[in-house]
């Protein structure tokens, strides 16, 4: 028991919470007074309030019910556990919200732009912030996670294909300006989920082939204090083994590292990839002293 209820569980739970704090309030500030629709769970809890007037707390609640049961075959204890926990935590905040006064200060119903800028940037902090640690909301998070795990079907896949059938729907209260502005944050949250669970510290990694190899990777010692590693490869047309410098820095580094490949070797083959997050010594640990000023 101690080894589950330590401080990173409970970490881990607190921004589950915070995750969907946010999220919820996203939803009744923005999305709700300025008839933005919602996929999954929360569009069709906002269809039901919209035909039914009723309360999006309980009806999130009520509907995940039966996923959490169904996901009890397919899902670990502990992953079972925090998507109760973001379950519970994002209807209690639905409800919540609707008392404090915050929610009828902000009026943003003349600029739908703005609002659905504000709903995607919101939406997604607080989904990254429940990925990031491990949780779900529930809802079509459960039904994509088994179907992944039973049939192989892609989570992103199906989460759209979910997403998709709810905003159809939705159509039937809403006109296209309106759903158009919700395909706008629908993009802007996805693109702040991923930022938010995949860190903000970016890098790039360069693949450096060179018959001068030993040579570029001194000068990349010498210069920038970076660590490299080469790999072993067999050329394609003479079939010749070779040495790829592997090697990650900051973007903006990568103007120094492209002039000093340049000095050594005219010729190098380089490739530079995106590195959605890089942990280790010289990005997390220990970051390299910059100088300012080059002799």
């Amino acid at each position: 028991m101690k080894k589950i209820l330590n401080k990173n569980t409970f970490f881990e739970l607190f921004m589950i919470a915070l995750g969907c704090a946010i999220y919820a309030l996203s939803l009744d500030m923005i999305s709700v007074p300025n008839k933005l629709a919602d996929g999954g769970l929360s569009g069709i809890a906002l269809l039901l309030r919209h035909f039914w007037g009723i309360n999006m707390g309980f009806t999130t609640l009520v509907l995940n019910i039966p996923l959490i049961i169904l996901g009890y075959r397919f899902m670990g204890k502990r992953l079972l556990a925090y998507t109760i926990w973001g379950t519970v935590a994002l209807s209690f905040f639905l409800s919540f919200w609707r008392l404090v006064p915050i929610i009828t200060q902000l009026n943003l119903e003349h600029d739908l732009f703005l609002s659905a800028v504000l709903a995607g940037t919101l939406s997604g902090l607080g989904l990254g912030l429940v990925f990031r640690d491990n949780g779900t909301s529930g809802g079509t998070d459960i039904i994509a996670r088994i179907c992944q795990m039973k049939y192989g079907i892609s989570s992103g896949k199906m989460l759209l294909f979910c997403d998709a059938v709810v905003l159809f729907v939705s159509l039937s209260y809403l006109d296209i300006k309106h759903m158009m502005y919700t395909l706008l944050a629908s993009f802007i949250l996805s693109r702040v989920m991923d930022a938010v669970q995949q860190g903000a510290y970016t890098a790039r990694g360069l693949l450096i082939i060179s018959d001068k190899y030993q040579q570029i990777s001194e000068m990349i010692d010498l210069k920038l204090n970076r660590g490299f590693t080469y790999l072993k490869a067999l050329g394609g047309y003479k079939q010749d083994n070779k040495r790829i410098i592997y090697l990650v820095v900051s973007p903006r580094e990568i103007p120094t590292v492209k002039q000093l490949i340049f000095n050594e070797d005219p010729n190098a083959f380089v490739t530079i990839i995106e590195v959605h997050e890089a942990l280790g010594e010289g990005f997390t640990y220990k970051k390299p002293h910059r100088k300012f000023i080059r002799k």
